[in-house]
């Protein structure tokens, strides 16, 4: 019974969350909302749902480690598995002016995780905190929407176009998005606590159950889209799908996350996962920064990492 939940939890994960997405641009087009703020907000921040989600859900069943352990896990999954596996199918050639800032600020994001984890917990301070470099991330960024010469709106504008949707009947775009949620909210707590059960039923902690089957399934809409945007070759997409949605999981996830009850952060999390994601989310910066292609040679790199922290993760933290 506890498999079918994690199944079935998962899927109505990956369906809520296309639903929501689907629904959330076909109402922005609808409303007339620019293309760039389309893929900004409901692109970046719609793809991060399940991770919200099943986040918020984790703290409220008094599992933190499943939460904490979701978004940093989605965010290693996120640069070493979903950005490996679509540079592998074919290298995502980019323009690095367009994403130079919000590498800078994905790195920013991190190494802030980083200082204040070495506190020992996500209390409400700290959410504050993320909330609020969330929201002036989001106001600068808009504020810079009007100068057309800024290579990164043109990014956002690729991001909205590449799931573009046709408008529809309100009332269908009503239920699409209620119904998109409804699936988030009972998907995620079928999932977790399946998961849970199960982990505990194993002897596998609740921490590398949240890094590893959690913050896989909750990353398919991340997934999903890059290989959308590939397929469609917008390459920029796809990494700046990546960028936003590991910032979207850190200064928003964890934040709220944070704002609903204080996180432990200690054990594994502190002395090996934190450097993982710092590590891998430099590398991925250093990429961005100072070339303009993610190549096969890079993906490999990065999926050899993935591969090496989830052995490594296992071997010596069960």
């Amino acid at each position: 019974m506890n498999y079918i939940m994690v199944i079935a939890g998962l899927i109505m994960l990956l369906s809520g969350g296309e639903l929501l997405i689907r629904g959330a641009m076909s109402a922005a087009n609808k409303l007339q909302v620019s293309p760039f703020l389309s893929g900004l907000i409901i692109v970046g921040f719609g793809t991060s749902m399940p991770e919200l989600i099943v986040s918020i859900n984790a703290v409220l069943n008094n599992t933190p480690s499943v939460a904490l352990g979701n978004i940093i896990g989605s965010n290693i999954g996120n640069i070493g598995l979903i950005l490996g596996t679509c540079a592998l199918i074919t290298p995502l050639a980019f323009k690095p002016l367009a994403l130079k800032r919000d590498a800078i600020v994905m790195l920013s994001a991190t190494s802030l995780l980083v200082i204040v984890g070495l506190s020992g917990s996500f209390s409400l301070l700290s959410g504050v905190l993320m909330i609020t470099a969330l929201f002036a991330y989001l106001g600068l960024t808009i504020l810079k929407e009007k100068n057309q010469k800024n290579p990164s709106q043109k990014l956002h504008q690729d991001e909205g176009k590449a799931l573009h949707s046709r408008p529809h009947n309100t009332y269908l775009i009503i239920l699409s998005i209620t119904i998109g949620l409804i699936f988030l909210i009972l998907g995620a707590q079928w999932f977790v606590t399946g998961a849970t059960i199960i982990a505990t039923k194993f002897g596998v902690s609740e921490a590398l159950i949240g890094l590893t089957l959690v913050a896989v399934g909750t990353s398919l809409p991340e997934f999903m889209i890059s290989l959308v945007a590939v397929l469609r070759k917008h390459m920029d997409v796809a990494v700046g799908n990546v960028v936003g949605s590991n910032i979207f999981n850190i200064l928003g996830i964890l934040g709220v996350s944070s704002l609903i009850s204080p996180i432990s952060f200690d054990g594994r999390f502190a002395s090996f996962d934190q450097w993982a994601l710092l590590l891998i989310t430099l590398v991925l910066t250093l990429f961005l920064l100072f070339s303009h292609t993610v190549s096969r040679l890079k993906a490999i790199s990065l999926l050899s990492f993935y591969v090496i922290y989830i052995i490594v993760g296992y071997l010596y933290f069960t």
